[in-house]
């Protein structure tokens, strides 16, 4: 046995251990032999679809723009410029991935109606997950981890830089337009 495999199994908690050779899953130190943080290693619904997308495997050792977004909002063309960024900087590593909420009750009843406004209207691509809440105790994983780092959102389309290794580098309130030369410099400093 390797002594990276022996680490890891002095490292990791027994209950894991023993729960993972009954089940047959993974361990949780696997998401670490990627490199990923353990908040980002969910599966989430994607939004208005079957599938699923797991943020550590789809996207590991990449910067991620994480957004908190609703379909009824006066930020809501927003997701033009959103669009524009991944665009942009895909090819650089840079990940944008959606979260649509009604946290703040801006977010359509419907999740075909969420779909159509991001990928019709404004011919969004980049990932969007399922509606979720991102505040409080009911927030998705992602949104706690980035609250206890920076802080919860306090609107739609607040905006969060977080590095490869899962560090939140900065937050963006709603009235920051992802145009901006403000926000575009953050990326370019974040993606050096």
């Amino acid at each position: 046995m390797s002594r990276s495999v022996l680490r890891r199994f002095a490292a990791a908690p027994l209950a894991i251990l023993v729960s993972s050779a009954l089940l047959g899953t993974p361990a949780a130190a696997d998401a670490d032999d990627v490199g990923c943080p353990a908040y980002l290693n969910h599966d989430f619904r994607k939004l208005h679809a079957s599938g699923t997308v797991n943020l550590c495997k789809a996207f590991a050792g990449k910067a991620l723009l994480i957004v908190n977004t609703a379909s009824h909002c006066g930020y809501t063309p927003q997701f033009q410029a959103l669009q524009a960024l991944h665009e942009r900087y895909r090819e650089r590593g840079l990940v944008v991935v959606g979260f649509p909420s009604d946290s703040f009750r801006q977010e359509a009843d419907d999740a075909a109606e969420t779909a159509e406004i991001c990928y019709v209207n404004y011919g969004v691509k980049f990932t969007m997950v399922a509606t979720s809440p991102v505040t409080g105790t009911e927030a998705n994983p992602v949104f706690r981890e980035l609250a206890r780092q920076a802080r919860e959102p306090e609107w739609n389309f607040t905006k969060y830089l977080v590095a490869a290794d899962g560090s939140v580098q900065q937050v963006f309130d709603s009235s920051v337009n992802p145009n901006s030369r403000e926000f575009t410099a953050a990326i370019e400093r974040l993606l050096q």
